[in-house]
């Protein structure tokens, strides 16, 4: 199946109905862009998470890990200046009311224009000399002036509500990573080039939320924040960003549907040296930002030590001097990229059987260390459940077992297939015998392939080492 042949409602209505993503708290009507992981969900994720912290904390030489707080000491905001600074173009259609992003409106209609590049300012003037810019709602093009929208969601703290309570939900997890420099090197004993990585929550009040789960109010993010030399700077960014391609291409995402992006100088962020996107080839969209790859200097470091009066310096003894690190951010989010790997592994397959009937067979191919399930456990009739349970009780001690021994198996394979499990494992009567008829037990099962539908029979004690040998990572 060709990526421009599928559509984001073929993923949405697979994740609804095989227990990948719900809308979030859908019996109330839910709520705006908010999504639940169901049970095959949660799994796949968790898995998308371990992939990550394998390649970036387990198995690098440089990396160390990190849980910070999601409510921090306002003081971080203001110094980082998100409470001044971390805003959105919005606007409102006159006519009907609805508000849009600016930014959005503009490269909807005109996806040659830079807008990253403009000022609140430019996109206002944009908007105004250019009439086939409409609001999508009622097609009026009739718009408020831009006003700034704070992205960050504020709450209070203590049993009083004022000033002094108000904290924020952080909109990204790097600061947390930043105000414990000092802790983590000092506690580590790492010394430089290191980085320290981050698996958690952020929030973040989005004016126009949408695709699914590619943009979100809350989100998960995984970041790194890769500590150098200045003056090596450029040669580690150049290193992550090969890094970041590689683990996406390493867990099935072709080539072909990834570009890397370098931004231009006009959309850099002041403090930054170099930024590039790598963009995935969504269905809904040409290309879609998945992961940022920033060189953003010394900034965060020297803010925080600025208004913190507290030294975040590095001593290095090599060469006896002092200096505040710079740092190389990749950044990716978790739920968006989990969204690229469901795209890119969604495939309907036209397929003709022995008596010239055609069937379509739904299938995600995931890589098998993303998928919920690594197995399925299936009896041919019910009378082989002892068995089978028996098989699928010893599987489970070591990766995830899914065991079904409802309708025939040609459907039970297919329910499989569509939720993206590797291997289909049969019981069958010559696993178990029959005593009363001399037939002696060979105590061997059917493995069937997802990708291929290839079958091996195999004797049990090899199917752990079999299946762990294919779902490695």
């Amino acid at each position: 199946m060709e990526q421009s042949e599928k559509t984001l409602d073929m993923i949405v209505n697979l994740c609804k109905n095989r227990g990948y993503v719900f809308p979030g708290s859908e019996i109330y009507g839910g709520l705006a862009n908010s999504w639940d992981y169901g049970p095959l969900g949660v799994e796949f994720k968790n898995n998308v998470k371990k992939a990550w912290l394998k390649k970036f904390v387990q198995e690098s030489p440089y990396n160390v890990g990190l849980d910070a707080a999601i409510i921090m000491n306002p003081q971080t905001w203001i110094t980082t200046g998100h409470v001044a600074g971390f805003s959105d173009p919005l606007l409102d259609c006159r006519a009907c009311k609805a508000r849009h992003r600016a930014d959005k409106l503009i490269g909807d209609e005109h996806p040659e224009v830079n807008v990253d590049a403009m000022s609140f300012d430019e996109m206002d003037a944009f908007i105004a000399e250019h009439e086939d810019i409409v609001c999508p709602v009622c097609g009026k093009h009739d718009f408020t002036p831009i006003r700034k929208f704070n992205l960050m969601f504020k709450t209070a703290i203590g049993v009083t509500e004022d000033s002094s309570s108000t904290c924020y939900l952080r909109p990204e997890t790097a600061q947390g990573i930043f105000v414990n420099f000092a802790n983590i090197q000092r506690t580590t004993r790492r010394k430089l080039p290191f980085g320290v990585c981050q698996v958690g929550k952020a929030f973040r009040n989005e004016i126009t939320p949408g695709n699914f789960t590619f943009r979100t109010r809350e989100f998960e993010q995984m970041e790194c924040e890769f500590f150098c030399k200045p003056g090596t700077d450029l040669e580690w960014f150049a290193y992550w960003k090969d890094y970041c391609e590689n683990w996406l291409l390493s867990l099935g995402i072709k080539k072909e549907h990834l570009r890397l992006r370098d931004h231009e100088p006009a959309e850099l962020a002041f403090y930054s040296r170099a930024t590039t996107d790598i963009e995935y080839a969504f269905p809904f969209t040409d290309w879609g930002e998945l992961w940022g790859i920033a060189d953003r200097t010394n900034y965060d470091l020297s803010r925080h030590q600025e208004a913190s009066g507290k030294s975040l310096e590095y001593f290095d003894s090599e060469t006896n001097e002092h200096y505040i690190p710079y740092v190389i951010e990749p950044s990716l989010g978790c739920d968006r990229v989990a969204l690229a790997f469901l795209c890119e592994a969604y495939d309907e397959e036209h397929l003709t059987d022995s008596k010239g009937k055609e069937d379509i067979r739904t299938v995600l191919h995931l890589h098998p260390a993303l998928a919920p399930y690594k197995c399925a456990v299936l009896p041919l009739s019910k009378k082989l459940g002892d068995k089978a349970m028996e098989i699928r009780n010893e599987l489970s001690k070591y990766f995830m077992v899914d065991y079904d021994d409802t309708g025939s198996i040609g459907k039970r394979y297919r329910r499989e297939d569509e939720i993206g499990t590797p291997y289909c494992i049969t019981v069958d009567f010559d696993t178990v015998g029959d005593e009363a008829k001399g037939i002696v037990a060979d105590n061997c099962v059917t493995v069937r392939d997802r990708d291929t539908m290839e079958q091996v029979r195999m004797p049990i004690s090899e199917l752990k080492s079999y299946i762990e040998s294919k779902i490695e990572f």
